[in-house]
This record gives structure tokens, C-alpha cells and sequence, in this order.
């Protein structure tokens, strides 16, 4: 369902309800009257899902959205949201003022009647509806809160996204056995805590713990104890739970490290020839915050040399007459 496409405003809350109407179905839950601001911009995107009595809900919202003030309806069933971006108001019982679900965090209450709601634009969340059977008697008339990032919201989240995955391929044993476990999780929310040894979480644990280790990977102390510590249960139960699906968990991080180098090191590199030569010119090797400076002419010195005289040469041609005039005196005598 996708009511986000370009002009597709004016009508997207009617082509979103005929969407939840064929995949969700009013006996499960029935969508609220919602104001003319709404009605008028309504940019909505949402993967669905139905299990049984319970129904699964990623939204992305472009628009802010809010009910009509008195939405109506009643119905019996327990809700859930779980807020990652932006923020989903709910109104309170008779008596009570509103309920904020802010990022990262989550809600489960008990609702026996449609209560008004808001949304802000750009918000992104999961929404749970769930058959009251089992959750009702644990929650009462109190509303459950907490950070999104909890242990057992995590492993409720990997559930979620496992049955969008696979519900298509199901049979009737194996969607009956997919709400039971999203039942079970669902309780272990409400109660801050889950059972590790319930062989039916295994599949959740394993895909939570994937999860987690593929948004650390580049984390040095990423290892089997610390996501054992993340997700509140023993080595011993993240081992056991690994090994049902064949591959131990220290080998899967190994081998989602070594791809993750690979494809670095398969990407181009965003350097360019020019960038990575560098350049023979002294500007070049100067720090950039080095001016370069002209060269000077070398200037000639002004200061007096004092004169040196040479030696006059002989005459060597006097010398010769001189000797040879006494030569001829010396004849003469």
C-alpha cells in the first residue's frame, strides 16, 4: 500500500483503506475517520501483513496524519506500536490526558474502543494489532512502555520481519504456529522478559542476533558474548539456538566480516588520477597555508672593494739594451 507516489494525495486515503480492507480486513482492525487536513494530503506507505487474528504494520508516513475527533467504533483487541522516527500521539481513556510514543520507543495497551490519534510527518514505525485472549488479562487497563531497543522488542522485531518474509509460504500449521510465537513475544514485551529456553523463539533469536551482529561488524568487540549480553540470554542459548539452523554464530560473523571487506575492496575508488599523483611543483610540497614566493634576483654587493695594484711587468727590452751598452763599453777600453 502506497499512497506517496507523486499527485496521489487527494486520493491516497481512499486507495489506503481499500488496501487494509483487502489484506487486513475489518474484523481485525477497522481504520478510524480521520480530519479533512488528513483526508486532503494523506502520503502513506505500509507493508502488511495478516496472521490470523493479528496483523503486522511497517508505515512510513510523508504527511502528518490525525483522526477525527471522535473516530468511533468499538473493538477488543491489544495494539502495539514501536516508533523509529518521529513520533505517534494516542489519545488517553476518559479521564486521562494523551500518550506520546516518541523515537525509539514502544507502547502495548489494551484498547476496547478506536481513541483518537496524531502522527508527525516523516515518521516511521511497526504497528501490532493482536487478538486480546492472552495479553489482556496481563496488561489490564495499564499502558506498557519502553525503549525500542529492548532485548525483547528486538526479537519481536525479527519475527515481524521474518513473517512479512515468509507468510506467503506458509500453510495453516505454520501461520497458527507464526502467531503463537508472535503471541509469546508479544507477552514477553508486556512483561520486561522472556523465556530463552521456549524452542519456539529460537528462530526469532537467531535472527536478532544476525541483525544486531550485521549493524556491528565493524565493532571490535563484537562477538557471541556481547550479543548474547544485548539480547538478555546465556552464550549457552545463543549457541543452541544457532545450531539449529547449522552454522555457529562466531562463523556467521566471520563470514559477513569477510564479505563486507571484499566488497570494500572490489569498490572503485573514489580518487581521481589527479587527486592521488601528486604534483612536482614546489606549491606542491609547500602546506597550503604557505605562501610561495617569487624568486628574488640575487642583488650585487655595494660595499668598496678596496684596489689592489699589480706588480708592474720588467722591461725586459730596456733591460737588454742596459747590457748590451756595458758589454760594448767594456770592448772599447
Amino acid at each position: 500500500m502506497d499512497s506517496t507516489a507523486p499527485g496521489a494525495a487527494p486520493r491516497g486515503l481512499d486507495a489506503f483503506r481499500r488496501g487494509w480492507q483487502t489484506q487486513i480486513g475489518d474484523d481485525v482492525f477497522q481504520l478510524p475517520a480521520f480530519s479533512a487536513e488528513t483526508i486532503g494530503d494523506f502520503r502513506v506507505k505500509g507493508n502488511v501483513t495478516k496472521v490470523h487474528g493479528a496483523a503486522i504494520a511497517d508505515l512510513h508516513a510523508a504527511s502528518a496524519t490525525r483522526t477525527a475527533d471522535v473516530p468511533g467504533g468499538d473493538q477488543d483487541l491489544v495494539a502495539m506500536y514501536i516508533v523509529r522516527r518521529g513520533a505517534w500521539t494516542l489519545g488517553g481513556a476518559p479521564g486521562h490526558g494523551d500518550r506520546a510514543v516518541s523515537a525509539g520507543q514502544f507502547l502495548v495497551r489494551h484498547l476496547g474502543r478506536l481513541t483518537a490519534f496524531e502522527t508527525s510527518a516523516d515518521l516511521t514505525a511497526k504497528f501490532l494489532v493482536l487478538p486480546p485472549g492472552e495479553l489482556k488479562p496481563l496488561l489490564g487497563n495499564r499502558a506498557v512502555t519502553g525503549p525500542a531497543e529492548s532485548a525483547e522488542v528486538r526479537l519481536l522485531t525479527a519475527l515481524t520481519d521474518m513473517i512479512h518474509t515468509t507468510v506467503a509460504d506458509l500453510g495453516p500449521a505454520g501461520v497458527a504456529a507464526a502467531q503463537g510465537t508472535l503471541i509469546e513475544l508479544a507477552k514477553a514485551v508486556a512483561k520486561g522478559r522472556f523465556d530463552d529456553v521456549e524452542p519456539r523463539l529460537a528462530p526469532a533469536l537467531t535472527q536478532a542476533a544476525k541483525d544486531l551482529a550485521d549493524r556491528r561488524l565493524t565493532d571490535p568487540e563484537l562477538s557471541p558474548a556481547m550479543l548474547a549480553r544485548e539480547l538478555n540470554v546465556s552464550v549457552r542459548t545463543l549457541h543452541r539456538a544457532f545450531a539449529a539452523v547449522g552454522e555457529p554464530v562466531g562463523t556467521y560473523i566471520r563470514r559477513r566480516r569477510l564479505h563486507e571487506a571484499r566488497l570494500a575492496l572490489a569498490a572503485p575508488s573514489r580518487l581521481s588520477v589527479s587527486s592521488r599523483v601528486p604534483s612536482r611543483s614546489t606549491s606542491a610540497r609547500l602546506p597550503p597555508s604557505t605562501p610561495v614566493l617569487p624568486k628574488q634576483p640575487r642583488s650585487r654587493r655595494t660595499s668598496p672593494r678596496r684596489a689592489t695594484r699589480r706588480p708592474k711587468a720588467p722591461d725586459l727590452a730596456g733591460l737588454s739594451r742596459d747590457v748590451g751598452d756595458t758589454r760594448a763599453g767594456c770592448l772599447n777600453r
